[in-house]
């Protein structure tokens, strides 16, 4: 399919901003001027025009000039030159009044020229409507704003300012007097009481948009600028947001010039050869001495309207045929002055490579495409000049261009041919150069559309054309090397062909252009006037056979180019131009020492961002063989029977289960016991590890709210008697290690069990655990007991556990275990830059199975003494209306304790009270003063006291009566003392009784389960007792338990939860420093108050990593003991107080907590101590009650420390949620939950994310595939001696040394050497773990990166093989010892599987050959396989690298 566009119908955003966008620039004296003083550094400025006062109003006004308005002008102007620059900007018109006028408006630019000659001016203009519509314009003053102090650092000068208005207009500064003057303001005539207040400053935030916008450019916030998104508060720059830049390939370009590319060249150098003789005099010798064409660049750019957003890429053109894709001669690229010849091909201009260009998908952006052409003309009085000359002039003329917007209609052009036609004559264009044109050219021009490529129309119009096809740089994939490099293998057999004789003056270049041309940088005149130079002579290495008994595929010489490339053969005076990258010519020094805006570009961070689905089902449940079902049921697992001795009845995994609420409410077998049953494992063969891996294995899961469950070990066992096939092996059985490491024969696999009954379950709480059971999934990570590193993970439904009223249900699961791994490619390989490699390279997220679990689970059901059943099966009310009790009963006397005041009992409180008036006694007990016969009728206790005592001392001591006397008297007094302690104390106590039982009779107790992030929503009934009106303050003692103040989200929740009650606009008056939201009530008046609780916060704690040796689940006791990652039980207390600040009512809120769904389970590993920014891509939802289909989606984290957000994007886009994590040291985990609500007012979550991140100490390793390399790791000792052995997740990619156990001291410094054989390239992601083998806990772990790259290939072979067979194909290959030396060498392999060598192992003397035998494994299915072969010697380094092509078909 062609699409053509023609400029004038699908350019017309783009053109509308750049007639606009058209502007005078600056004094050339002053750019120069700037850049000796080393100021190149373009600097942003904010300038905000507040009001501008006069002293008494024109005489427009008084004499009725209502429709006057005024208008600010605002210019750039350089005094020492008097020159204006820029552009104009105008602000919006406004009126006066009371002698002022506010113009409040900002507007933005940035200027490298920091001088103080730089000022900027501003007129104010008074508008006035004519008759015909338009506008007068009168000039009212100006005035000048200087930017810069007139010092060599050229300050900015910030702050506010107020500046006089003078007389005239801004014509006044280009008097000749003003020109060197050093204060103008002195030479101009000021308006008297005219002044305009204004504030200038510098504005760091409009830098990130600078390459957006010409310097010298004044413009408002609100100025529509391509590539910057709209800001809702009106002005967009004040704060810019940039457009995502997308990558896009450009590529099958070619152009045609009409009538063809011989008649439009021979044309145009006949005009300038003429024109050339018509400006000087020819003398006899120079009559022969014409112009050539040197090179045909084209220059690709993306244009705004303003400017190009990155300097335009300049590529090389090609002759191409037409009709065919064959490189013309290359010594065609020099043509000369030549006739019309009847050529059977005519020919077009083409580019063989593709170009990378980024684009925002704005209306307004387009790419605009120029052709020029490289012009020589001789200089000097030579009389024949040849090509070769270097007394050659060179010099350029853009001949033709275009412009092209691709996201100004719909994106349908995505893998489309286009083609668009050029322009030519004295037409403004973004390059701002002259284009040529002539007569012919003119008439053909027309802007009649072309229907179609080749359509023949009734009027013959002819044009030139440009086509080309753009798509998406996302879905870019590399080319295969055979594609890519084959066309290099032309070249060089045509190099083979191409005469080399002095005659044609010049030597073959042969092209060195790349897949990917990226930006080219501009050339001198000098560089294009050079000659070429080439090494020739002697045959080139790649040019020779290959000495070896299979013939080299067409991949051989590729390789061998790209070697040589790499080395830096290469060289050419044009070819550099898509080769030899260099940094930008066009930046000074200063400049680059400064530091230019970073540019963010698509950016795939270590672990790929996250696309979950929408359950938490990594793997889908399948059918085991025949065979294996044989081997698991004859290894003698436990069956699962019901209470009287029935085995239980199987349930098919793979068919819907029906799921009936009532049947489960009624069923007689209330209890439960659930059981789960790991039976065996099967091994998958894995890359990087043995086929007996793993050996020893734990689980770790959760269900319901039982504390988390670590397994202890158990060992892979397989029977000998068995036979396994290598295409269908058969699964291991489970069997549970003790604690002296000795297998448990007795019971195979491993049984858990979870009773659920009236013991465990909370009133109302049966509901919620058939909700768990009918929609959860349960994760199961399965882990590896001697490394404790993760295996995989699996996630089987609890559905299956419904019994649906049946005595006992079982099913056999057989579920993948799966983990990601991320491999990136070869960053040699994947960028387009030969000489710089790129440091981003795309991430590849690949699906691994590392195995498959067998799991049985079953549901037994158990009988219920309905004497003791309790109320957790009985369903709780459904409403959602809390109504306070009404108190028919009065106080029956006795203590106002708060224990009697709950019982209210008239025996109880008698005898508490007796109690506690024993216990105020208790001070006098200790002085030795009995109490005990105190008679109730005694209102003064402590008269008697003081009696008796009296008593007392007379009896014993008459003799001395005075002094017992005198005593009493002390005593009396002390005594005193301690009473008037006592009654206050006694007061306090009853006065606080009185309020505690007033605030029990007024108090509504409330039972409420909540789970993570899900609101409740409740409505108190509030009653006004009194007869006069009352405002009621409601206060929550905790924050997770609100009012609803919006009548919006009220109305919401009622809808959500069916509760019929009215509805009040504007209930609430909220202030700022008041406890809580207030109501208005009337005497004896009822209202609802909306009331929702939520938490978002749960308890995070973890178990310690690694397997158990203790029994689990124990049961109910242990479960209720123990909750895990829920929301925490609390009281939550709501007071409403009167006007007197006492309480009217209290509501008292219980809030037991219940486990929430997990929909999915993430485990990430980032290095430690440093942030883990991760983005995990939301599921598509639509929500139709919207006008637009879009979701509100908000996200929350459990966590308070992790920032957790999202943004919302345009419809059609993919939304992310963000997460930065803080680091925690090696090796801590640490476990959030995040929330994903897709309502407005997030009434429940959509969805529950779990998230484990394991933070580890982060190593990169830089290596090559095939040959080993060694890495140091430190291990320190901690506060014991430990028996350590280090594990890594790849053990046949890489050896830890020591690899067995050694003794770690305390606060020893171990050094471990890790050597690492990776055969796979890219960016790899190994893991390496310090276990303590006697308490099976990790000390520490390593991440290791790896940035694996290609080998340089030797040579290269292909076979073929015959599909089917099974026999395979044997073949041979000759090496020879390039060593004096006799040597020992090694045979690797990066696909084992495929290809077996004869002797991996083999020694030969110097310079002799050695021939090393293949073996390649058959295949059933037809296809084609790289596979490399390493000659390695005893150090594991690569002497050799073979690239074996195998064909099967």
């Amino acid at each position: 399919m062609v699409k053509t566009e023609d400029m004038s119908t699908t350019a017309d955003s783009w053109r509308e901003v750049f007639e606009r966008s058209r502007l005078v620039p600056p004094p050339r004296q002053a750019v120069r001027l700037a850049v000796d003083s080393h100021i190149t550094q373009s600097h942003a400025f904010q300038l905000c025009l507040s009001r501008l006062t006069v002293a008494q109003p024109p005489q427009e006004i008084s004499e009725g000039g209502q429709d006057l308005t005024y208008q600010l002008r605002v210019t750039l102007f350089d005094k020492s030159h008097q020159h204006f620059f820029g552009k104009t900007w105008k602000s919006q018109a406004q009126r006066m009044k009371n002698n002022k006028i506010f113009f409040d408006q900002g507007l933005y630019f940035h200027t490298s020229l920091r001088l103080s000659s730089t000022v900027v001016v501003l007129e104010l203009v008074s508008l006035l409507p004519r008759p015909d519509g338009s506008q007068q314009a009168l000039g009212r003053g100006f005035t000048v704003l200087e930017l810069f102090i007139n010092r060599p650092e050229a300050q900015p000068a910030d702050g506010d300012r107020r500046l006089n208005l003078h007389h005239g207009s801004p014509r006044n500064l280009l008097h000749p007097l003003l020109k060197d003057a050093v204060d103008c303001n002195s030479l101009l005539k000021a308006i008297e009481g005219a002044r305009l207040d204004c504030v200038i400053k510098n504005h760091p935030a409009l830098v990130s948009m600078m390459h957006l916008l010409p310097e010298n450019v004044l413009v408002s916030g609100d100025e529509d600028i391509p590539g910057i998104t709209a800001s809702p508060t009106g002005d967009a720059l004040l704060r810019p947001q940039l457009l995502k830049m997308l990558p896009f390939n450009l590529n099958r370009l070619t152009i045609s010039l009409q009538p063809s590319l011989e008649k439009f060249e021979s044309r145009l150098l006949q005009l300038i050869n003429a024109d050339c003789h018509n400006t000087k005099q020819p003398g006899p010798d120079e009559t022969l001495r014409t112009v050539a064409i040197q090179e045909r660049r084209l220059h690709v750019g993306v244009h705004n309207g303003w400017c190009f957003l990155e300097k335009p890429q300049v590529v090389v053109l090609e002759l191409l045929s037409s009709g065919t894709r064959s490189r013309a001669d290359s010594t065609s690229k020099q043509s000369t002055l030549i006739k019309d010849s009847s050529s059977t091909l005519s020919q077009t201009l083409g580019l063989r490579s593709s170009l990378e260009l980024r684009l925002a998908n704005h209306h307004a952006l387009a790419i605009v495409f120029q052709l020029e052409y490289v012009f020589s003309a001789p200089i000097g009085p030579e009389t024949m000049l040849s090509t070769t000359s270097t007394s050659r002039a060179a010099f350029l003329q853009c001949l033709r261009w275009g412009v092209w917007c691709p996201f100004q209609q719909p994106a349908d052009w995505i893998g489309a041919e286009l083609q668009l036609v050029l322009q030519g004559g004295a037409k403004p264009n973004p390059h701002g150069v002259m284009v040529y044109s002539t007569e012919m050219s003119a008439k053909t021009q027309s802007p009649v559309p072309l229907s179609a490529a080749g359509t023949a129309q009734e009027i013959s119009v002819v044009r030139d054309t440009l086509k080309f096809r753009l798509s998406s740089g996302l879905d870019k994939k590399e080319l295969s090397p055979k594609v890519s490099l084959r066309s290099k293998q032309e070249d060089v057999s045509r190099q083979r062909r191409s005469p080399t004789s002095p005659s044609k003056g010049r030597k073959y270049i042969p092209p060195a252009s790349p897949p990917e041309s990226p930006q080219g940088p501009g050339l001198s005149l000098s560089q294009l006037a050079a000659t070429s130079h080439y090494p020739t002579g002697k045959a080139l290495p790649w040019q020779q056979s290959f000495p070896s008994l299979l013939h080299p595929s067409p991949l051989a010489s590729s390789h061998q180019l790209s070697h040589v490339a790499q080395a830096g053969l290469v060289v050419s005076n044009i070819a550099h131009m898509e080769v030899a990258l260099q940094p930008r010519g066009d930046v000074s020094p200063s400049a680059q020492d400064e530091g230019d805006q970073l540019e963010e570009l698509p950016f795939t961070p270590v672990h790929a961002p996250i696309i979950p689905v929408g359950m938490n089902e990594p793997s889908s449940c399948t059918v085991s063989s025949r065979s294996s079902l044989a081997h698991l049921y004859s290894a003698g697992f436990p069956d699962i029977v019901d209470h009287s001795g029935q085995v239980a009845e199987v349930l098919d995994p793979t068919e819907p289960v029906p799921f009936d609420p009532q049947r489960e409410e009624t069923d007689l077998l209330q209890g439960n016991l659930l059981v789960f049953q790991f039976l065996a494992f099967t091994r998958i063969p894995t890359a990087g590890v043995g086929a007996d891996w793993p050996d020893n294995i734990y689980f770790t899961f959760q269900f319901y709210r039982c504390p988390p469950v670590t397994s202890q070990q158990l060992k892979l066992v397989t029977s000998g008697k068995v036979q396994h096939k290598a295409g269908n092996p058969l699964p291991c059985v489970l069997a549970s290690i003790n604690k002296d490491g000795t297998v448990n024969s007795g019971s195979p696999g491993l049984q858990l069990q979870f009773r659920v009954d009236e013991g465990f379950l909370r009133p109302g709480e049966k509901r919620w655990f058939l909700r768990y059971l009918a929609l959860h999934t349960m994760h199961i990570d399965i882990w590896d007991s001697n490394s404790l590193l993760l295996i995989g993970s699996t996630a089987i439904e609890l559905k299956y556990l419904l019994r649906q009223g049946k005595p006992a249900v079982q099913a056999l699961h057989e579920v993948e275990v799966l983990t990601t791994d991320y491999v990136g490619e070869d960053p040699l390989l994947a960028s387009a830059n030969l000489g710089r490699p790129s440091a981003i390279s795309p991430m590849t997220v690949h699906t691994i199975n590392k195995g498959q679990l067998h799991i049985r689970t079953g549901n037994i059901g158990c009988p219920v003494d309905p004497s003791k059943r309790r109320p957790a099966d009985i369903m709780p009310t459904t409403s959602h209306i809390i109504t306070p009790r009404e108190v028919t009963g009065g106080f029956r006397g006795g203590s106002l304790s708060s224990r009697n005041i709950l019982q209210l009992n008239a025996r109880n409180a008698a005898q508490a009270h007796r109690l506690e008036m024993d216990g105020d006694l208790v001070p006098l007990y200790k002085r030795g003063i009995r109490a005990d016969i105190i008679m109730p009728g005694e209102h003064d206790s402590g008269t008697r006291k003081l009696n008796c005592m009296a008593a007392v001392h007379q009896r014993e001591g008459k003799k001395d009566a005075q002094a017992a006397k005198v005593m009493d008297q002390k005593k009396q007094s002390l005594l005193t003392r301690e009473l008037h302690q006592i009654k206050p104390s006694e007061d306090h106590s009853k006065a606080e009784g009185i309020t505690n039982m007033l605030s029990q009779a007024i108090t509504t107790h409330h039972l409420l389960y909540a789970s993570l992030g899900s609101a409740e929503y409740m409505e108190f009934v509030l009653k006004n007792p009194f007869n006069v009106p009352q405002t009621v303050t409601i206060h929550s003692d905790d924050p997770e338990l609100s009012v609803l103040t919006n009548a919006e989200e009220w109305g919401y929740f009622k809808a959500l939860t069916k509760t019929p009650t009215p509805l009040e606009e504007n209930m609430f008056h909220l202030e700022e420093d008041a406890p809580g939201p207030r109501v208005y009530l009337r005497p004896k008046e009822s209202i609802h108050i909306p009331l929702k609780y939520q938490s978002f916060l749960c308890d995070h704690t973890m178990a310690i990593q690694g397997p158990s040796f203790l029994p689990t689940g124990k049961g109910s006791r242990m479960a209720r003991k123990n909750l895990s990652n829920i929301v925490a039980a609390k009281i939550i207390k709501v007071t409403f107080k009167a006007e007197d600040g006492k309480p009217m009512a209290i509501f008292q809120l219980s809030v037991e907590p219940t486990p929430h769904v997990v929909y999915q389970t993430f485990r990430l590993y980032h290095p430690e101590l440093c942030f883990l920014k991760k983005a995990i891509r939301l599921p598509p939802w639509h929500d139709p009650t919207e006008p637009d289909g879009r979701t509100h989606i908000s996200v929350r984290c459990s966590d308070p420390n992790i920032i957790c957000q999202t943004r919302m994007l345009v419809p059609g886009e993919p939304q992310d949620v963000y997460l930065k994590v803080p680091g925690s040291p090696s090796p801590n985990i640490k476990m959030f939950f995040v929330m994903v609500f897709t309502d407005k007012w997030m009434a429940a979550p959509s969805q529950v994310w779990q998230i484990y991140v394991h933070f580890l100490e982060r190593v990169d390793v830089s290596c090559v595939t095939g040959q080993r390399n060694c890495q140091s790791l430190v291990l320190r000792g901690r506060q014991a001696v430990r028996k350590v052995k280090c594990f890594s997740s790849h053990p046949q990619e890489i050896e830890v040394d020591p690899d067995s156990v050694f003794l770690l001291p305390p606060a020893a410094v171990q050094e471990l050497q890790v050597k690492v054989q990776p055969w796979q390239a890219g960016s790899r992601f190994f893991y390496v773990n310090a276990v303590d083998v006697e308490q099976r806990r990790i000390i520490t772990a390593w991440l290791l990166c790896l940035n694996v790259h290609r080998p340089v290939l030797s040579k290269a072979f292909e076979v073929c093989v015959p599909v089917g067979g099974g026999r395979g194909s044997s073949r041979k290959i000759t090496y020879t010892n390039p060593y004096t030396r006799s040597r020992t060498f090694l045979l690797r392999s990066d696909h084992p599987d495929l290809l077996q060598f004869k002797e991996d192992k083999f020694q030969i003397s110097g310079g002799e050959s050695y021939t090393i035998g293949l073996r390649f494994a058959p295949s059933q299915s037809p296809g084609s396989v790289e596979i490399l072969v390493y000659v390695n010697n005893l150090e594991e380094k690569t002497e050799e690298t073979f690239c074996v092509k195998v064909n099967y078909s």
